[in-house]
C-alpha cells in the first residue's frame, strides 16, 4: 500500500447527508481493495470522524480560504471531487502541480453555465454523474462533454434485532410508512407527504407516517402536520437500519432528485417505494415493478399511491422482491470497482 498511487478525496460539505455518506462508502470500499487514500474534509465535521478507523486514509481537516491548502493535493495521482466547494479546490491543484481530477456531481438542477464552471468541467480528467439524468443535464449545460455514469451505492446499514423490535411493538397493528431524508421541503418535498396523509387519516387510521431527519423547514412542516395524528417526527436517527426494518413502505416525494441513494436503503431493505416520477428516481424505481411513481408536487395522486400499496398484500410482497433485487446491483463495492477502473484508465493516459 506504502507505493500505491494516491487518491485524494475533497469534500468540504457541511453535516453528513447523502453525497458524504457515499464518500464514506467509497473511501472504505477503496480501503478493502488495498488502495492508499487522503481526505481533505471541513475541520470539525462529522465525515471525518466517521473515518477514523480506515486504514491507509490520511485525514486533514481545513478551513477556509480552502485555495491555501492546494499543496495537501501536490502528491497525488488523482483528485475525487465529491461536491461543488471541492472543485475549485481540485482545480487551483490541477494548474499548480498538473494533478488529474474527476468531478462527481449527484444533483441533476443545471450548474449555471458562468465561465468558472465552464473552466471547471472542461479541464475535470474525467466527470461522473450518478444518474443518467445528471449526465443528460450536464451534457447540455456543457457541450460536448459526456459523463461517465457510476451510480450511488446502498449503504448495507447495521441493524439491531432489539431496536427493530421495539419499534414494531410501538406500531403495533400500523401500517408505517417511512421517509427519511433532510427536511427541506423545496427539494424532498415532505409538505406534499403531510397533505397526503391528511387525506387518508380519516379513510386509513391505521396508516401511520415516520419522517426521519432534521433540517430548515422543520417548524413549518410541524406546523402543516399539526393536529394529524398519523405523522411522528422522529428527527435524525443514527439507526436507520433498524427504522427500515419496521416500516412497511418507503414514501420519497422528491420535487427534483439527482438519484436519492436513501431509495437504495430502503429497497435493500425489501421496502416497496412510493416515490416522484423525478431526476434519476424512475432509473432504479420501476414504475408497477418494484414501486410505485407519482408526479412531483401531487398530493392527491401520492395518497392514492400510498393507499393502493396498502390495500394489496400481494403487491407489497411483488415490489419488495423486486425491491431487494434491484438493490443488488447498487453494491459499495460495484461502486468502488467502477470508480476504481476510471482512476486506473486515466493513469494509463498519463
Amino acid at each position: 500500500m506504502a507505493n500505491s498511487p494516491l487518491i485524494c478525496h475533497i469534500n468540504l460539505a457541511r453535516g453528513y447527508r447523502g453525497g458524504e455518506r457515499q464518500t464514506e462508502l467509497l473511501i472504505r470500499e477503496l480501503a478493502a481493495r488495498g488502495c492508499r487514500q487522503r481526505l481533505l474534509a471541513r475541520v470539525g465535521e462529522p465525515l471525518i470522524q466517521a473515518l477514523v478507523d480506515v486504514e491507509g486514509l490520511e485525514r486533514i481537516g481545513i478551513r477556509k480560504p480552502f485555495l491555501l491548502h492546494a499543496s495537501y493535493c501536490a502528491d497525488a495521482a488523482v483528485l475525487q471531487v465529491h461536491e461543488a466547494k471541492a472543485g475549485h479546490l481540485a482545480c487551483l491543484a490541477h494548474r499548480r502541480y498538473g494533478v488529474p481530477y474527476v468531478l462527481t456531481r449527484r444533483v441533476d438542477k443545471p450548474p449555471r453555465a458562468s465561465w468558472v464552471n465552464r473552466y471547471l468541467y472542461r479541464n475535470a480528467a474525467a466527470v461522473v454523474a450518478v444518474s443518467q439524468a445528471i449526465g443528460n443535464v450536464l451534457a447540455q449545460v456543457f457541450p460536448p462533454l459526456q459523463p461517465e455514469v457510476i451510480a450511488d451505492a446502498y449503504a448495507d446499514l447495521p441493524v439491531d434485532p432489539d431496536c427493530v423490535r421495539a419499534l414494531r411493538q410501538r406500531f403495533t397493528g400500523r401500517f408505517v410508512i417511512g421517509h427519511a431524508a433532510a427536511l427541506v421541503d423545496r427539494h424532498k418535498g415532505q409538505a406534499v407527504l403531510i397533505e397526503a396523509m391528511r387525506l387518508l387519516e380519516q379513510k386509513h387510521p391505521a396508516l401511520q407516517l415516520l419522517l426521519l431527519g432534521r433540517g430548515e423547514d422543520e417548524a413549518r412542516l410541524r406546523e402543516a402536520a399539526n393536529g394529524l395524528s398519523n405523522v411522528h417526527f422522529e428527527g435524525f436517527v443514527s439507526n436507520l437500519g433498524d427504522y427500515l426494518q419496521a416500516m412497511d413502505l418507503f414514501a420519497f416525494p422528491s420535487r427534483y432528485e439527482g438519484l436519492g441513494s436513501v431509495l437504495l436503503d430502503a429497497m435493500h431493505a425489501g421496502l416497496p417505494v412510493v416515490a416522484s416520477d423525478v431526476g434519476g428516481i424512475p432509473e432504479i424505481v420501476s414504475d408497477g415493478r418494484n414501486g410505485l411513481l407519482v408526479p412531483p408536487g401531487n398530493a392527491h395522486a401520492l395518497a392514492e399511491a400510498i393507499e393502493r400499496v396498502y390495500l394489496d398484500a400481494a403487491l407489497r410482497e411483488t415490489f419488495a422482491a423486486a425491491a431487494r433485487e434491484r438493490a443488488h446491483e447498487y453494491s459499495p463495492a460495484v461502486m468502488a470497482d467502477k470508480y476504481l477502473e476510471l482512476y486506473r484508465h486515466l493513469e494509463a493516459r498519463q
